[in-house]
């Protein structure tokens, strides 16, 4: 029973990143924002066995070999572990009939890691305050982790 529970997770983590991609796609096509570059995350978790957890700012830290591929794997990876932490919140009674609340109370629950641990020690400020529009940059973020929220939604929808 576990190991499915595991699966069903891993299952809506990946649909509910893909979501979120998806939503940051269509910022980038059509609203013309552009999309987070998590080749900064990788950069950043490549740097902390190296003793450097906190940036002036992950733009001027030279870049890492592969840091592309490791972001995009680290963002599933984070998009699973989110996922998995909501189904084991939540259990058998959401995926046995999911409902939206909940999901996108977890999707920005979420923001508190992006907010309070990545952005800081990036160099970006605590919620973005370090950036040239703060304001804006939370906005972005509480959008994009309420798409993903919904794909925790969607996806469980789509388990049989």
């Amino acid at each position: 029973m576990l190991t499915n529970l595991c699966l069903q997770a891993v299952w809506i983590g990946i649909g509910a990143t893909l979501v979120m991609d998806g939503w940051s796609l269509f910022q980038k096509r059509i609203l013309g924002i552009p999309a987070l570059d998590y080749a900064l995350l990788a950069r950043w978790v490549c740097f902390i066995p190296r003793g450097q957890l906190l940036h002036r700012t992950i733009v001027s830290t030279p870049p890492v070999k592969g840091e592309r591929l490791l972001g995009w794997a680290l963002h599933y990876a984070i998009g699973i572990v989110f996922a998995m932490a909501h189904v084991f919140l939540f259990e058998e009674v959401w995926l046995a009939s999911p409902t939206l609340l909940p999901a996108l109370i977890t999707g920005i629950v979420t923001l508190i890691f992006p907010f309070c641990i990545i952005q800081p020690c990036l160099g970006f400020g605590f919620a973005a305050s370090k950036t040239a529009a703060p304001r804006l940059a939370r906005g972005l973020s509480i959008v994009t982790h309420s798409a993903y929220g919904i794909g925790l939604f969607c996806s469980a929808l789509t388990l049989p």
